[in-house]
């Protein structure tokens, strides 16, 4: 296995075992500290798709899902101070909205390579960063799922409130979605400064 590759996989697995972890606190009213640490996923696989090719970044993804899980699973058995590190709906939910979103953003980016520099890493990631929101944030928190964990230790996101505290009622999660995605929105302009540090550095 080359440098290159192990580092991508240590990296992924860095990313959703923190992130599974971070879910759980919140940032101000409307966000969750794993909001600010996700969306890294989307860069270690852009960069891993550029350098290694769409193969090699696909077994990034793979291993990444795999280490991370067994991570997150260890975590769901370990008590803090506000119950469980995660909880096992949070680890769920996390893998397969990564697995699904990670996979689809090595195809789109694959598919794009060949245009501008920017194309392929922005319009990869906006897509994965859909299907991860909506995939994570229904597995992890929607009250139609709680037969996965009936003793409900993510009932907090279940309370209904305003939408983003001014619009319809609606459970605090969808809340948290909308946030969650604005904030990848954001996230996915700003990592095209290292991608495209790292692209103009390999090609110099």
């Amino acid at each position: 296995m080359s440098r290159g590759f192990l580092i991508g996989v240590a990296a992924m697995a860095a990313v959703v075992v923190a992130s599974n972890i971070l879910v759980q606190h919140l940032f101000g009213d409307w966000l969750t500290w794993g909001a600010f640490t996700y969306p890294i996923a989307f860069l270690v696989t852009d960069l891993t798709n550029r350098f290694l090719g769409r193969d090699a970044a696909r077994r990034v993804v793979v291993a990444g899902f795999a280490v991370g899980v067994l991570c997150s699973l260890i975590a769901s058995q370990i008590h803090g101070e506000y119950g469980p590190l995660t909880t096992l709906r949070i680890a769920m939910g996390s893998g397969i909205a990564f697995l699904v979103a990670q996979l689809v953003d090595v195809v789109i980016f694959d598919r794009l390579r060949a245009g501008r520099w920017w194309r392929a890493p922005l319009a990869s990631t906006l897509v994965g960063s859909s299907l991860d929101t909506a995939l994570f944030f229904f597995i992890a928190f929607s009250g139609a799922l709680t037969f996965l964990d009936p003793a409900e230790p993510n009932g907090w996101a279940r309370e209904i409130v305003p939408l983003l505290g001014m619009g319809p009622e609606l459970p605090l999660w969808v809340s948290l979605a909308v946030a969650d995605f604005g904030v990848k929105l954001a996230l996915a302009a700003v990592a095209l400064i290292p991608f495209g540090f790292a692209v103009r550095h390999r090609t110099a």
